[in-house]
């Protein structure tokens, strides 16, 4: 990253300004400096929003679908069982156990996985200010 001015300036041109004009000078570069790495992680996380938001979408509505396939399945298995010689009240409780069983294994598994998510963090901006703060340190040397 070279040396931030208004023109065409060079290090050595800034060498010659007076302090008194290099002070607002890094003042002004500072500050807009910062509003780009504001606007850059507005930007990187309004894009990771946006495609979680569509992600979201989808999953709602195969969650919708899959409740209705959910319901003809007990209904199914509930009369395969009355079929078979089994009281109606017992083979919805039987059904009901195992779907119990099933959703306290998955709630777990889930919470699990969870666990390992990172947040969701302005990594590029990160990476940035990082680069910005080594530029500058070797700016000040």
């Amino acid at each position: 990253m070279g040396v931030m001015t208004n023109g065409p300036e060079t290090r050595e041109d800034l060498r010659d300004r007076p302090l008194g004009e290099l002070v607002p000078l890094l003042a002004s570069q500072i500050a807009m400096l910062v509003r780009q790495e504001i606007e850059l992680a507005r930007t990187e996380l309004a894009e990771k929003a946006r495609i979680a938001g569509v992600g979201a979408g989808l999953i709602s509505g195969a969650g919708l679908v899959g409740f209705a396939a959910l319901a003809a399945l007990t209904a199914t298995f509930i009369l395969a069982l009355v079929a078979a010689g089994v009281a109606a009240w017992l083979a919805a409780l039987i059904v009901t156990v195992v779907y119990g069983v099933i959703a306290g294994v998955l709630a777990l598994r889930g919470r699990e996985q969870l666990k390992r998510v990172a947040p969701p963090v302005p990594e590029q901006t990160i990476d940035s200010l990082k680069e910005t703060a080594r530029w500058a340190k070797t700016q000040i040397k």
